[in-house]
């Protein structure tokens, strides 16, 4: 059922608007006595997710016992993202979601389905993992709250995602992102009906329809002018409210460019981007707009390790971004490898195969990752003050840009926000 949308590709939906929205929703469920909420964490603070989870707190007040930020596997929110992120949310009410420890399996995705939705390329089972706190808190609500993006892995970013991913388990997380590699990341990005959402569907259907979640989905892109966005807020406890958003999305951060890109510049904001495990959305999301050839450059001056899991650093360091047959001959004969599909998936995720170079540009402090460390995982570096000098993102304005030598790039300010793509290499 929806219980509340709006949003068009002209809106612009203000706090207020947010607020609105929200508690004509929550009015219409009822008196609530226990209330978990779920929203992203500071990675996808763009998201509006801190404003609506601090809006759900002022609505429910001490009835919001518990706030879980789904996680996955990124590194726990500090004190200071917390308060920029949640505003006066209060900070007792924050719980951590460890993702090789605090989880239960709901039940098992069969072998037959996961060979069916991946065309034979995969046969093992997929546990519906969730934290335990989503089943164990006696709660009467629970608010899975965040923005519907298009997604490397699931194809369009939250709905179930948000719970089976945000709040999943090591194997669950490890074998949803190898799915979505190993089928094609291309086939799905952009794309609400995807083999990896069919999954987390069957897995809501049937281990999940007893929990009661409610969806709150934002739809947040970055307009003509470079700035961010609100354009659309649907909540509900259905697929249906999923698709609703899914659909505008496609509408507001899918850009088609009309050529293949010879040379596109993306800047990782430092508040947000301080890994290649995130920081690799300016490849995911642009590699289908990048002309056989072209250069992909990336301003990360925060960048300061590969993974945000200890574990999964250490093999991204070890086995690197060389492409989907190295990756799949790697994890065919290394255990460790294997263990860690997830790891295994982001390597494919992160390698252009050889279409196009990708030059990472960290900043120079004494914990950024090195020109030694970043080339040793199948990178190009480059200077970031040279770089800067040439390609002043201050001076860039989205999209297209003539630069006064005569060359012509293709600037990105946000690329979690977007998909990018030419139309030989996009299938509606």
């Amino acid at each position: 059922m929806i219980y509340y949308k709006t949003g068009s590709k002209d809106s612009n939906l203000s706090k207020e608007d947010l607020k609105k929205g929200l508690f004509e929703a929550l009015e219409k469920l009822g008196e609530k006595k226990k209330v978990l909420a779920v929203p992203p964490d500071f990675t996808r603070y763009p998201s509006r997710a801190g404003e609506l989870t601090e809006m759900s707190w002022e609505y429910y007040g001490d009835k919001l016992t518990d706030i879980l930020p789904a996680l996955g596997t990124h590194t726990p929110m500090t004190d200071e993202q917390i308060d920029i992120m949640f505003g006066k949310t209060p900070k007792d009410l924050f719980r951590e979601h460890v993702w090789r420890y605090d989880v239960v399996t709901l039940g098992r995705v069969p072998s037959e389905f996961i060979k069916e939705v991946t065309e034979g390329k995969l046969d093992f089972t997929w546990p519906a993992q969730v934290n335990k706190l989503l089943v164990e808190g006696d709660f009467d609500l629970i608010l899975s709250i965040g923005q519907v993006v298009p997604h490397e892995v699931v194809g369009m970013a939250n709905y179930n995602k948000n719970i089976f991913v945000g709040t999943g388990g090591f194997e669950g997380i490890n074998k949803s992102h190898y799915v979505g590699a190993v089928y094609g990341m291309e086939r799905m990005m952009g794309r609400a009906d995807t083999p990896v959402r069919k999954i987390f569907n069957y897995a809501s259907d049937n281990f999940a329809a007893h929990m009661p979640i409610l969806y709150v989905l934002t739809v947040v892109g970055v307009n003509e002018e470079g700035k961010q966005q609100t354009y659309g807020l649907f909540i509900g406890d259905s697929f249906e409210v999923f698709d609703e958003a899914a659909k505008l999305s496609l509408e507001v951060n899918f850009q088609m460019v009309e050529k293949p890109l010879d040379k596109i510049v993306v800047w990782l904001d430092p508040t947000e981007f301080k890994s290649t495990w995130l920081g690799n959305k300016s490849i995911y999301r642009t590699r289908m707009a990048i002309a056989d050839g072209g250069e992909l450059i990336v301003l990360a001056p925060a960048l300061i390790e590969f993974g945000e899991d200890k574990e999964i650093d250490r093999l991204i360091r070890k086995y690197g971004y060389f492409g989907t047959d190295k990756t799949l001959k790697a994890t065919a004969e290394n255990e460790e490898l294997s263990n860690n599909l997830g790891a295994a998936a982001h390597l494919i995720h992160g390698s252009s195969e050889g279409r196009f170079s990708i030059t990472y540009c960290p900043g120079k402090g004494k914990e950024n990752i090195t020109q030694e460390e970043i080339e040793s995982v199948g990178f190009k570096y480059s200077d970031i003050d040279e770089t800067m000098e040439r390609y002043n993102f201050k001076n860039l304005k989205e999209g297209f840009n003539t630069l006064p030598n005569g060359e012509e790039i293709y600037y990105i300010s946000s690329p979690a926000l977007g998909l990018w793509a030419y139309r030989d290499r996009f299938e509606y």
